[in-house]
């Protein structure tokens, strides 16, 4: 085999006329991706549960497959999205009789703070960490988790957040990004301190070097007690 051969790289062994069968293919997986999403009901993509993303996983593959594949007959690509498209009703159908198969294929809302900390025996069995949700969080006009009473991982990768009236916001870890936070093992002046790492909020002294009682943690931050500018 000749390296960097551009007449094998462009088109190996198919005929230069073969591209237009490719434009015929892509519009045909085209044209069934769209009535697939229409007859299921999606009127769009944002955030997609651990189901759908295994449908369009599916879907992709069989579509991109007989866009440009030669070899790879059109037909079957077709009984593959009616297939696909009556298990998604099916599925769909079933979880709105079974609460357990529902959970199964969606997965369960998870609360992440609970009264401005993090809800941190909960978000253990997650398999994830806090600081995957801080962007959302500043997205959605946080400054620091003193601010938020409840706030839940919905089954869609969503967060719902839920604040504290401005009178009743406690001081709370921020989360604005490392460099706007100064970090601290010894503390520099008596103040309510947050642990980066779980978001335990305590009062500590000058000079104290102490560990988190929550997670074992010993790098704080100054808490912070600002309002919501809304």
């Amino acid at each position: 085999m000749k390296t960097f051969d551009l007449q094998r790289m462009a088109l190996n062994d198919v005929p230069l006329d073969f591209l237009w069968e490719v434009a015929l293919r892509s519009l045909y997986t085209f044209i069934l991706v769209f009535l697939f999403l229409k007859i299921t009901g999606r009127r769009g993509v944002r955030q997609m549960s651990l189901f759908e993303v295994l449908i369009i996983l599916t879907l992709g593959s069989a579509a991109g497959d007989v866009a440009f594949y030669h070899d790879v007959p059109m037909l079957p690509v077709l009984i593959v999205f009616v297939t696909l498209g009556g298990l998604y009703r099916l599925v769909m159908w079933l979880m709105s009789h079974s609460e357990k198969l529902e959970n199964l294929f969606e997965g369960k809302p998870s609360v992440i703070i609970e009264e401005g900390e993090f809800a941190w025996e909960k978000m253990k069995s997650q398999n994830m960490t806090e600081f995957e949700f801080f962007m959302e969080l500043r997205l959605l006009g946080v400054e620091h988790l003193g601010q938020v009473r409840l706030a839940i991982l919905e089954t869609n990768g969503q967060i719902s957040v839920y604040f504290f009236p401005d009178k009743l916001v406690r001081p709370g870890l921020p989360i604005l990004p490392e460099h706007c936070c100064e970090r601290f093992i010894k503390m520099p002046e008596d103040a309510d301190y947050a642990c980066i790492h779980c978001s335990e909020v305590t009062t500590l002294n000058a000079g104290d070097e102490s560990t988190c009682p929550r997670c074992a943690n010993k790098v704080w931050v100054k808490a912070s007690t600002a309002s919501r500018v809304t």
